[in-house]
């Protein structure tokens, strides 16, 4: 009779147990994606101080501006994170790449103090961006794995715990992001 109540009384501590770990891991999860929406709201905040510097140095580059204020919008306009979000701010990152090519092409752009500081902001956000998304990436992975090992994946089931998606490229987004910028006059 001890021994049973033993038995169970071990059954129940582990579930509890497994169940906070699970609940710590879902937390964690939703920090990163917190820090990375902090940094992509930076970026988006930068980005029409940028836009509007360039134009008045390079007012005939009008496509390449609405390309970047566009992917803006949209990534703007993803609220929930996922894998629309992920193709959102990796096309606006490609908008913004082309947006840096093309102030190669004027001198007094470049040498301009103030794009000089934006263009340095921009960079360090993005950089904050990556540092942010492998966060993210690893507390998925650490619940998502935890969701999928034995036994714990018990406990999970039994409470509705669901893998997390990672934050990250597809196929034709890779591709695209390996390309060089072009930039056509």
């Amino acid at each position: 009779m001890i021994g049973i109540l033993i038995f169970w009384g071990l059954v129940l501590l582990y579930i509890i147990a497994t169940y906070n770990i699970l609940v710590v891991k879902r937390q964690h999860v939703r920090e990163a994606w917190s820090d990375i929406d902090t940094q992509l709201k930076r970026r988006y905040d930068l980005i029409p101080n940028l836009v509007e510097t360039v134009k008045g140095y390079a007012s005939h580059e009008s496509l390449t501006l609405e390309k970047v204020i566009e992917a803006r919008a949209e990534a703007m306009g993803v609220k929930e994170r996922g894998i629309d979000k992920a193709v959102k701010e990796n096309m606006l990152s490609g908008a913004l790449k082309s947006l840096l090519a093309v102030s190669e092409n004027y001198p007094d752009l470049k040498a301009n103090q103030n794009f000089i500081e934006l263009q340095q902001t921009l960079a360090d956000t993005e950089d904050k961006i990556q540092a942010s998304r492998r966060f993210y990436n690893s507390t998925v992975m650490s619940l998502n794995s935890k969701i999928e090992t034995f036994p714990s994946c018990f406990v999970a089931n039994l409470f509705h715990f669901k893998k997390e998606i990672f934050f990250e490229l597809n196929d034709a987004d890779r591709q695209k992001m390996n390309e060089a910028p072009k930039v056509s006059f």
